[in-house]
């Protein structure tokens, strides 16, 4: 996706129409319509002015990735009813068939106990709630797995 056209979906998902993006900014409405359309770019000055208007670090804005943002929106407006009918194996399982095919090759109850073992610990240690628990261990293998990503590089 185009710098244009992060600035055109950060603008709209703040509500915001060219003409009121440039009344703030002092600048024309026609600026901002080639800012979105890419015939030019903002300076640095202008792109920090426009980011905190949408509500964005300037990272943000330069990086802006609308698929990442709708997954996020929808995650939030999914009740935790509809989250618990969904088989999250087999969903995940057509992207990555190991979640479908370990089952049957895998001894899982030894991993099983080991990571009740972690989840109990940090029940016990920081008093979280069992889901809250889950939640940071799932995090800390996200962390892990993305360390060790990083060092085979």
């Amino acid at each position: 996706m185009s710098l244009g056209s992060h600035l055109f979906h950060a603008r709209k998902n703040k509500g915001l129409s060219q003409e009121m993006v440039a009344e703030k900014l002092g600048i024309s409405r026609q600026t901002i319509s080639k800012w979105e359309t890419d015939e030019t770019l903002p300076d640095i000055q202008q792109s920090k002015k426009l980011a905190v208007l949408y509500g964005l670090t300037l990272d943000e804005l330069i990086a802006f990735d609308l698929d990442v943002q709708e997954i996020q929106e929808a995650i939030e407006r999914t009740s935790q009813e509809v989250t618990d009918k969904v088989d999250w194996t087999k969903a995940w399982g057509k992207k990555y068939p190991i979640l479908v095919r370990y089952q049957k090759e895998v001894e899982i109850a030894p991993y099983a106990a080991g990571l009740e073992r972690l989840l109990d610990g940090l029940q016990k240690r920081y008093g979280y709630n069992e889901l809250d628990a889950f939640l940071v261990l799932k995090d800390i293998l996200a962390s892990v797995w993305k360390l060790r990503k990083e060092q085979k590089k």
